[in-house]
């Protein structure tokens, strides 16, 4: 692990956005976008074996062997990583990523302004969709940034991995990861419930359940942010609308038209006058026009109503291109924003445990003593006529009828 975590350090120094590790082989970096050999550093098999049994938990552990490959986040030399173990040739391989320490905002990620306004939004569901490596989530984490900055609330979070750890300004964040703080995203959702939020931020919707859930969540009242696979608007509605069985699809686009506030399908282009790629949104308001599409299931006129909805806020990819990016002077540059760094958050990553080992099975009866006296047997199962006999009581009844019948045999 010291080995591992000076090798983290200089790669911060030395602004490496990504290391690559693999046994038997030089170490490989990436540095802006570039890819370099390290003929001096190597790593045998069995120090990458030693090296992931070091940094991963045991349920971590088990969905290696199950999968080989698990993806996670650590904190390491106060550097926030995303890293990928995955099984070749040559035994265990990590693909580690250093994320940047802050948490970039909408203005630097080159976003358009009017994103801000979802930080307004109390309830209804934004659902932020794009293919995987295009920046939903960091486009997600700039969305909560501005709500931690601008408006008291409860933010919970169901992710995986917790790529960027939020510490609570003005919101009190809550984060939890898939397989470390809830078995599955469908759990996570039916406790959610129960925490009393007021944001709910569900990193990924891929099964029925889960989507199912989310929109139960957003119909509840809830502000919902939730990231999917797709890279069409229509794609969206129809992958959701599709989830359920036939006969339950109608319930299903009625729930998504009465609370879907934004959909935002996100990709990347190119732009040459600046040499670098930037966000390239298509955006949907949940107008009533919008709204009325989604019942009907008429997504085949989609289209037609972004362009009319314009004024609304509205914008189809090409129109945002034309009319948004060409038209924007000033770009943040993406090495300056993703620059690697140290985490600013502080807060301890604590394992309770309670949860990490094996709970104490609770024994059908215990025994309860006192100085001087004999065990007390008290019996923490009952019968139905137990509970019966214990609950009812005779409103006219003495205090020691009472007693009695409160008494545990």
């Amino acid at each position: 692990m010291e080995r591992f975590e000076n090798i983290i350090n200089n790669a911060i120094k030395d602004v490496v956005s990504d290391i690559y590790i693999t046994g038997g082989h030089p170490m490989v970096t990436r540095k802006q976008g570039n890819i370099e050999f390290h003929q001096s550093i190597k790593w045998s098999h069995q120090e990458v074996d030693a090296l992931t049994r070091k940094m991963l938990t045991p349920p971590q552990l088990t969905i290696l062997q199950n999968r080989k490959s698990v993806d996670y986040a650590i904190s390491i030399s106060h550097a926030r990583l995303r890293i990928n173990v995955f099984t070749t040739t040559r035994g265990l391989s990590m693909a580690i990523r250093i994320l940047p320490g802050h948490i970039p905002t909408i203005e630097e990620l080159n976003l358009h302004p009017s994103l801000d306004d979802i930080a307004k939004i109390k309830s209804g569901l934004i659902l932020y969709c794009g293919s995987t490596g295009v920046g939903k989530s960091t486009s997600v984490a700039a969305i909560i940034g501005e709500i931690n900055t601008t408006r008291l609330s409860h933010i919970i979070t169901l992710e995986n991995p917790i790529e960027y750890r939020f510490r609570s300004n003005k919101a009190f964040i809550q984060q939890r990861e898939l397989d470390t703080h809830m078995p599955s995203f469908s759990q996570g959702l039916l406790d959610v419930l129960r925490e009393n939020p007021d944001v709910i931020v569900v990193g990924e919707m891929r099964e029925p359940e889960t989507m199912r859930l989310t929109l139960n969540a957003a119909e509840s009242g809830h502000l919902v942010l939730a990231t999917m696979h797709s890279s069409t608007p229509e794609e969206a509605i129809y992958r959701l609308c599709n989830a359920v069985p036939v006969e339950a699809q109608n319930e299903i686009r009625f729930q998504l038209a009465s609370t879907l506030s934004w959909l935002i399908v996100q990709q990347l282009v190119f732009i040459e006058r600046i040499g670098f790629q930037v966000p390239l949104l298509t955006i949907v308001r949940g107008t009533q026009s919008v709204k009325n599409l989604i019942r009907e299931n008429k997504l085949h006129q989609l289209s037609s109503a972004i362009q009319i909805g314009k004024n609304e806020g509205m914008f189809s990819s090409e129109r945002y291109l034309n009319e948004y990016l060409e038209s924007r002077e000033k770009f943040t540059p993406p090495m300056l924003t993703f620059r690697p760094s140290t985490e600013i958050i502080d807060d301890i990553v604590y394992r309770s445990p309670l949860v990490e080992g094996k709970p104490e099975q609770m024994p059908a009866e215990r025994q309860a003593t006192r100085k001087g006296a004999e065990p007390i047997i008290i019996r923490t199962e009952y019968s139905a006529q137990d509970m019966e006999q214990i609950l009812t009581i005779d409103e006219d009844a003495s205090l020691q009828d009472v007693i009695s019948k409160m008494e545990i045999r």
